[in-house]
Formats: C-alpha cells, structure tokens, sequence
C-alpha cells in the first residue's frame, strides 16, 4: 500500500471495516428495515461530509439553478444522499445473491428482449451504463443470466476497497477491468460475440471529448464510442434506480444506433453526445440517483486527454 497521510490511512480504514461490517449484518435483518437504516447513515453523511455535501449542491445549482429555487435544490441534495445510502445498501446486500430466484425478491428486469435482439446480430454488445442508483447491481443480473461480461471501471483509492469493488464485480462470471487497460481483450471479447459495461458519465483521466451535458461543456470518455467503431458492437443503454415500490428496476433499451460517416473524429464527438443524451434524460428522471458531488466539469477545455 502506498504512504500516504496518517488522517487519510486511518479515513480509509475506517471505511474498509464499516462496510465490512455492513456487509456482515446487511441480509440478518429484513430488506426494509435495512434500507431505512442504510438511509438514515446517508442522512447522517449529508450532515457530516461537509465537502461532499457542498460539491453536490453546487453541482444541482449548476444543472438546475434556472429551473428549481435554492430551497428545492438543497431538499435535492439531501434526498441524494439518503437514496445513496438506500442504493448502496442493496448494492451490499447482493453479496448474498445466488441466483435469479434471489435477485427476482428485489430487482425488476424490463427490456431483456433489447439484449438478446442486439446480441443475435454475433458483433457483440456493449452495455452503456452510468452512475445512477444501484448501478453496480446491473452486473449481478448480466452475470446471473450468463452473459460474463467485462466490466470497465477506475479503480478505487485504497487497495482494500478496490479489492472489494474487484470482488464483487468479478462474481458469478463477470471480469472487472481497470479503466484504460487490456483494450485488445475487450476487442476480443466483442468481436467473439461477447460483451462488456462502461460507464461513461465521469469526469476521468481517460481519452475524452467535450460533450454537453446539462447545457454544459463535459469531458467525457470517448471509449465506448472507439470500441463500437472498431468492431461493429451494439450499443445498448441500460440504467438502473429504486422505485417508489421500494423495488430496484433495471431497463434494457433498444440498441442504438452509431453514426459513421467516415470522419472519425466527428463521428466519435457525435455518437459520444448521442450517448451522452441518452445519460441526462435518465438522471433528469431521477435527479436525486446520480452522484452529483462527482466533479463533472472538472476539466476544462485544453486539460482532456486526447
């Protein structure tokens, strides 16, 4: 483990327990029950992470100033932090899934069909996700319907947590991948038919192009877009929230379609906002889902990695 700050050893070792210990009494008390705590420590979060807090209302301003007035926004970001608590408390929970019959008690599944019509084309399919609601739970249910797919996503700060994240998402089949690494596997994977999941909503240290997102210019990662151009991949959006039924839905859409024009700059800019799109129509339904203390225009014209 790299040196790093006593205060920040000893933050992320508090961390690594408590969601140890989560995860130990997460399936001894009833669904419920667990969510209503799980989003009572989000209330408490919201009280106590103050720079998270502050990041998450300044970011809901920026998206939303001109439409809700500043009491509605700072409601918005206090119900994100006790949904988030809700979100990654089922997350937690699902450690203990075995099978489809277990996933069936919690989570909902429409559009399956969407998948298996993209998939019959034999180019392979590319899941396009982003970080809303329970999102990781969207690779229990491809990895539990067989589908072993690779999971793109930038590792976590601590070696302990990122064990656990890897963990997780390597269950049932799937294969984590560090974001930006073993591109000539993921090619592979498609091109033998098989399929992966990135998430392209994040502001990374990854080869990106401004987009709008919000009305705003974003940095945003550009390797969905690259893949299903190299290899003639399905794009097929997926997103995933917690309904008012206290059920997890996840929605399979239809494929989309890519633009190829043969300008291959252009084409990548525009099927990235294409995407793009298809993310903010999704957290505009469910504001209060996404992770809105995520610095998303961090980057600024000039800083992205080309």
């Amino acid at each position: 483990m790299e040196d790093r700050p006593l205060k920040k050893e000893i933050k992320y070792t508090a961390i690594y327990y408590l969601i140890r210990f989560l995860i130990l009494v997460s399936n001894r008390i009833p669904r419920r029950w667990w969510l209503a705590f799980c989003g009572f420590l989000g209330r408490v979060a919201y009280t106590f992470a103050k720079q998270s807090r502050r990041k998450a209302i300044l970011h809901l301003t920026m998206a939303y100033g001109r439409e809700k007035t500043t009491p509605e926004i700072l409601t918005m970001s206090k119900r994100m932090f006790i949904l988030l608590g809700k979100n990654a408390g089922d997350i937690l929970r699902a450690r203990a899934v075995r099978s489809l019959a277990d996933l069936d008690k919690f989570l909902v599944v429409h559009g399956y069909e969407n998948f298996e019509q993209a998939t019959a084309r034999g180019k392979g399919v590319i899941f396009l996700t982003c970080h809303l609601g329970a999102f990781d739970l969207q690779i229990t249910v491809m990895s539990l319907h067989g589908l072993k797919p690779n999971i793109i996503g930038t590792p976590l700060k601590d070696e302990r947590l990122n064990e656990l994240l890897f963990e997780y998402r390597n269950a049932h089949g799937a294969v984590a991948i560090e974001r930006g690494k073993e591109t000539l596997r993921l090619i592979k994977a498609l091109k033998t038919g098989g399929s992966i999941a990135i998430l392209i909503d994040q502001d990374t240290k990854v080869k990106s192009r401004f987009v709008d997102f919000f009305g705003m210019p974003a940095a945003t990662p550009v390797g969905a877009t690259i893949l299903a151009m190299k290899t003639g991949a399905a794009i097929v959006p997926t997103y995933i929230y917690l309904g008012n039924d206290h059920r997890q839905h996840m929605h399979i859409l239809p494929e989309m379609p890519l633009i190829a024009t043969g300008d291959e700059e252009k084409d990548m800019i525009e099927n990235t906002q294409h995407f793009t799109r298809f993310i903010e129509e999704q957290i505009r339904k469910h504001p209060e889902q996404w992770v809105w203390m995520h610095e998303r225009w961090k980057t600024k014209p000039g800083e992205e990695v080309r």
